[in-house]
């Protein structure tokens, strides 16, 4: 078997996207579609979401830093507002999958870009969804939590920390990620990413690269 290793990101893959929610919130506030991801891809090392999974500002520094980041391309959005957003709904089939492969012998772990109120790989735990989510985790063997480690993804060192925690090569592990920026440095470590755009097309790609029925 050529991979042992299944890396998963949380929200969007083990969860429905964040960023359905988010467009809903653009549709009910009358602003631009994808103007949430047009602000957290403005200078996306150092604005307001980057510091804040990084654990270098709070939530309150957040929503003003991500309101004034909106200002500047013109609309009103507080930062506070967006976090509402953060949770989604756990994957039932992605969750028997990760059984599935856990079954076969495959190791898994989890790199999340999350902040320090709980939003990310813990988002649900303030918004009614705690079981399902605690449960999802279980099957890691490792999670790396940005706001926890000081470093994100596309970062490649949050990557290279997780394959010295479970103690493989990246070319032994298959990434999943819903962000293709954040499967780039996977793939140019070695590891087989996979970009999800969807339930059914993940786990088809993902059953090929480990030759098993999901």
């Amino acid at each position: 078997m050529r991979y042992s290793t299944v890396i998963f990101d949380f929200g969007g893959v083990v969860t429905s996207s964040p960023f359905e929610a988010f467009n809903r919130l653009e549709a009910e506030r009358g602003l631009p579609h994808d103007l949430v991801r047009k602000v957290n891809s403005t200078n996306p090392d150092s604005n307001a979401w980057a510091k804040f999974e990084r654990a270098e500002v709070g939530a309150d520094d957040f929503d003003a830093l991500f309101a004034a980041e909106a200002a500047a391309l013109g609309h009103d959005l507080r930062g506070a507002d967006v976090l509402t957003c953060l949770s989604g709904d756990v994957r039932p089939r992605v969750v028997a999958a990760m059984d599935s492969l856990k079954a076969s012998g495959f190791r898994l772990g989890c790199i999340t870009n999350n902040v320090p109120t709980g939003e990310g790989p813990g988002m649900s735990r303030t918004l009614g969804k705690a079981a399902e989510v605690a449960d999802a985790m279980t099957r890691f063997e490792h999670i790396i939590e940005s706001s926890k480690a000081g470093v994100r993804k596309p970062d490649p060192r949050i990557y290279q920390m997780m394959c010295e925690l479970l103690g493989v090569e990246p070319a032994a592990c298959i990434y999943l990620d819903d962000l293709g920026i954040n499967c780039k440095p996977a793939f140019a470590l070695g590891m087989h990413a996979i970009k999800v755009t969807g339930e059914a097309q993940a786990l088809a790609d993902l059953g090929r690269a480990t030759g098993l029925n999901f």
